[in-house]
């Protein structure tokens, strides 16, 4: 078999051109800032579902303890000893509490 020589590849002109190599360079800084972005998007998704479950649990909480100090003051209604605890952390008006009047000031 005949063996012809090889001979080298010119490359073309337009693979030369600095505006393939802008180009490129813009591709590989878009490639590096699409993966920085995934990145921080992961992250905040993550926290924002951590937020969102604590959020849930305070709001079921919350939720709870309005219950538990509307049941107390339906009870109250029914026996009054629970009064002094109800006064104590404000859920109820206490007795003896001065009462506003609406009288004018005098001149």
């Amino acid at each position: 078999m005949d063996k012809l020589p090889i001979k080298p590849v010119k490359s073309r002109h337009y693979m030369k051109s600095p505006i393939t190599t802008f180009l490129l360079a813009i591709l590989a800084l878009s490639a590096v800032l699409s993966v920085v972005f995934c990145v921080l998007y992961v992250s905040s998704t993550r926290q924002l579902r951590l937020l969102q479950g604590q959020m849930n649990f305070i709001n079921g909480r919350t939720t709870s303890i309005t219950a538990l100090a509307n049941e107390a003051l339906e009870y109250s209604k029914r026996n009054s000893a629970i009064d002094p605890i109800l006064e104590a952390t404000g859920l109820k008006a206490s007795k003896t509490s001065p009462v506003p009047t609406n009288k004018p000031a005098a001149r």
